[in-house]
């Protein structure tokens, strides 16, 4: 593992670079556009609600005075949103240097997307692997472009059941949540080695923000919330920590110019709790190299998005 202190100051310089963020109204997606575009970079916000995207870029804008910020509207759990938002994007940047797929949706009743997939696997991993294949070849063209998908510790608990993956009467909100997160770090190494073969010049990597307070929480218990309640954090700091810090792993995948394909990023301290961003492991499932082709091909099957490599 990497160590050492890594913050926002250690983001070089990204002018000329243009950085789509997915989920950037709020939360993570919002600071690492705030950081993004302090150093330079155009970044393109997307988000579902048109009013809340325009809000997150005036707070941008406020942040980094002259910075370039774009508007794409996207619902991830819409497999034509996520067709028509490529297009936009695609249409309006003939290249893109970062595609930071970040948002997500945590511990949600069971339910289905609009194209009847299980909620949390059609967002947050379906969606972002339609929304990436669309956008792939914008950024194959660019040296040193990144793709980075933001899981979290809930992978660990995770399964992929090749033979389940739509299951949403049996499945509880917790373990639909793990699959899913496991799922977007099984994507990144397959797109990464699949990358790699074809000897294309983007890169793919995973981080995730440890226990960070932000709107994602929402669905957890009131007795959670009060426990990560900033009115506690004598008590709570060495597992909760704010958004701006959460961050920095996705931060530092992206910029890091040490950073390598297949690598995933997290908290340093105990659990991968919080800390300084640093290089951590994933769970033993999620470097199934057979499990992983599989969830490809199911993936493509299901969104009707092929790669091509």
């Amino acid at each position: 593992m990497v160590q050492g202190d890594w913050t926002a100051a250690d983001v070089g310089d990204q002018a000329g670079r243009t950085a789509v963020i997915t989920g950037a109204t709020s939360g993570l997606g919002l600071e690492t556009a705030k950081v993004l575009a302090g150093h330079g970079a155009t970044v393109v916000l997307t988000g579902r609600d048109a009013a809340r995207a325009e809000t997150a870029a005036a707070s941008v804008r406020a942040a980094a005075p002259g910075a370039g910020v774009e508007i794409a509207l996207l619902d991830l759990a819409s497999l034509d949103s996520v067709r028509a938002a490529a297009a936009d994007i695609g249409g309006r940047f003939d290249r893109i240097d970062l595609l930071i797929n970040n948002a997500g949706v945590m511990f949600l009743p069971p339910g289905v997307t609009k194209d009847g997939f299980e909620l949390q696997f059609g967002t947050n991993h379906l969606g972002h692997f339609a929304l990436t294949g669309l956008l792939l070849e914008h950024l194959t063209s660019v040296p040193g472009s990144r793709i980075v998908t933001v899981s979290s510790n809930g992978h660990k608990a995770g399964r992929i059941d090749m033979a389940d993956l739509q299951s949403v009467s049996r499945v509880n909100p917790m373990a639909a949540y793990g699959r899913s997160k496991l799922a977007n770090l099984m994507f990144t190494y397959e797109l990464q080695r699949r990358l790699e073969a074809a000897g294309l010049p983007t890169i793919a990597l995973a981080a995730h923000p440890g226990t960070a307070r932000t709107e994602l929480t929402r669905h957890m218990s009131v007795l959670a919330n009060t426990a990560m309640s900033p009115r506690f954090r004598m008590l709570n700091s060495w597992w909760v920590q704010d958004q701006a810090t959460g961050a920095l792993p996705i931060l530092r995948a992206a910029t890091d110019p040490d950073a390598i394909g297949g690598t995933y990023y997290g908290p340093s301290g105990a659990f991968q709790f919080t800390g300084s961003p640093v290089r951590v492991r994933s769970s033993i499932r999620s470097h199934n190299a057979e499990v992983q082709r599989k969830l490809w091909a199911e993936s493509e099957k299901l969104t009707g998005v092929s790669y091509g490599i």
